[in-house]
């Protein structure tokens, strides 16, 4: 395999999470009462389509073809969240905290991907900007969690 498909390979999985996040995000933002929790999600749907354009952009610069939608996991991963947030009492922590548990998968992805050393350093500094902003998405999906609790 060359050096390029395979990277762009990589990049292609991260892309897919992040159309799973974005819609996973867009699903949680229809399950919710609050406004706060509604605009969270709403920026946190709007930040993974960036991170996917952004992807999506560095697959094309190394002559290879994007994924153009989320996985079945994903898809399976947003249906139990609808099903768990009809059938709980507290539907906002429980969408909370499936929220944070794809975050962390996401975080876990980036994190392992960013261990190899033979990522050119632009792709480097992008997977570093959204590794970064998934952690702060994380760190502020608790804090509201406390909230919603």
């Amino acid at each position: 395999m060359k050096y390029s498909e395979e990277i762009s390979n990589k990049l292609n999985e991260l892309l897919v999470k992040n159309y799973d996040a974005e819609k996973g995000y867009l699903n949680a933002l229809e399950n919710v009462d609050s406004d706060k929790l509604k605009m969270f999600f709403k920026r946190r749907a709007s930040e993974r389509s960036e991170f996917a354009k952004e992807l999506r952009t560095e697959i094309l610069q190394y002559g290879q073809i994007p994924e153009d939608s989320g996985s079945f996991k994903g898809a399976m991963h947003r249906n139990w969240m609808s099903l768990k947030s009809t059938f709980t009492s507290n539907n906002e922590e429980s969408i909370l905290e499936e929220a944070i548990r794809g975050e962390e998968a996401s975080l876990e992805e980036y994190n392992e991907l960013m261990k190899e050393r033979n990522l050119p350093p632009t792709i480097d500094a992008l997977l570093l900007k959204h590794r970064n902003a998934i952690q702060s998405a994380i760190n502020t999906e608790k804090v509201h969690e406390e909230l919603v609790s």
